[in-house]
């Protein structure tokens, strides 16, 4: 479930000396439920009009300028951009520094987000090259593949004109900005390594790729926190990025902002706005129920976990994490220098159902277990 989902929570420990067949049994896993997802968010949920994503339902199939005759043919084009991404993120790897091996398998866990290492000390196996270059490939894979589409067939700015993608960095680099401040206003040191640190647990985080290159349980409260909700948001709609999803955050300002402007100037008219278009009723009521619906299960699934015998942290952070397909938790347990493996099984069968519905969008794993549905 961890590998198809993409979550990368793990219950293997000595990475080191597995067998190679299952290391690369476990990034086949990633890397096939990486592009798996793309296709599903841009062909299916909107159409099923899952949690807001029914505002993508012409993005997915416009993308070279005229409406696709055929779901497949998107399909087809976005896998093989994400091959493409993939045999280019395995090559840069190599080129700085990694081993054959090593650099095959982590590309294919890179570009799907997923997270699975080879080594139990994940990225801080490796050199700092590395690092930088894993960074430049989660913020590739947790962007929108149909822009990546349209980039390919002529349209040079369309990456930079999705708001999604604006919004992502923006709070990449003030995530990073104000961690590493912190840092060093606590003395941890402003060198270029804790800037660099930083910045790729903070892209890991972000992007719910899961991977890690130092013990950010060691980095104080605040970068702890942030880190945490740094989580929960997500990368863009379209990409193999998990969690919430940077538009749904935007869509939920969006409505809030009109709705404080309609309290001061109540004979005015004030719709919320997506990339300067309308954004319908049944969008926003789609966003506001997916927000509402994450809080609860997060906090159900938070209490099921702590009734296993689990701490507070380790219930909550495992809840999130399982939730938004984030992979590592907090704590000494489940943090990033441990795993899951010591769970005892309910907690792991919880984590499981978590994973599905968070790697499905909530609602439309939820409406299977409705009346209706069968009835239907």
């Amino acid at each position: 479930m961890s590998g198809l989902t993409t979550t990368g929570a793990t219950v293997f420990s000595g990475l080191d000396d597995l067998p190679e067949g299952i290391l690369v049994w476990r990034a086949i896993l990633q890397w096939l439920g990486g592009v798996g997802i793309i296709v599903v968010a841009m062909v299916f949920l909107p159409e099923l009009r899952v949690g807001g994503m029914q505002i993508f339902r012409s993005e997915g199939f416009d993308t070279m300028g005229k409406i696709l005759p055929r779901a497949a043919q998107i399909a087809q084009q976005i896998s093989v951009l994400y091959l493409a991404l993939t045999f280019v993120c395995a090559v840069s790897f190599l080129g700085a520094g990694m081993e054959v091996f090593d650099a095959i398998l982590h590309a294919l866990t890179t570009v799907s987000t997923g997270g699975f290492s080879t080594r139990d000390a994940s990225f801080a196996a490796f050199p700092a090259a590395a690092q930088m270059v894993c960074v430049v490939f989660m913020i590739l894979a947790a962007l929108p593949f149909v822009r990546f589409v349209q980039l390919v067939n002529g349209d040079p700015l369309a990456l930079l004109r999705d708001s999604q993608v604006r919004a992502m960095i923006v709070v990449l680099a003030l995530t990073v900005m104000a961690i590493t401040f912190v840092l060093w206003l606590r003395a941890e040191g402003a060198s270029l390594e804790a800037l660099q640190a930083v910045l790729f647990n903070t892209t890991s985080l972000l992007t719910g790729t899961g991977y890690a290159s130092a013990d950010y349980m060691g980095w104080g409260s605040f970068a702890i926190v942030a880190l945490f909700f740094t989580g929960l948001i997500g990368g863009c709609a379209g990409s193999t990025a998990c969690s919430i999803k940077i538009f749904r955050y935007q869509l939920l300002f969006a409505s809030v902002s009109a709705q404080v402007r309609q309290i001061y100037s109540p004979s005015g008219i004030f719709t919320p706005r997506y990339e300067g278009r309308r954004v319908s009723d049944d969008v926003v009521n789609s966003v506001m129920s997916f927000f509402v619906i994450f809080l609860v299960t997060l906090a159900v699934l938070s209490i099921l976990l702590s009734m296993t015998g689990l701490d507070v942290i380790t219930s909550v952070s495992g809840a999130a994490s399982a939730l938004a397909n984030i992979g590592p938790g907090l704590g000494d347990v489940i943090g990033p220098t441990g795993n899951f493996a010591t769970l005892n099984d309910l907690a792991k069968w919880l984590l499981c159902i978590a994973m599905l519905l968070g790697r499905l969008e909530l609602l439309a794993v939820l409406v299977l277990f409705t009346r209706a549905f069968w009835r239907s």
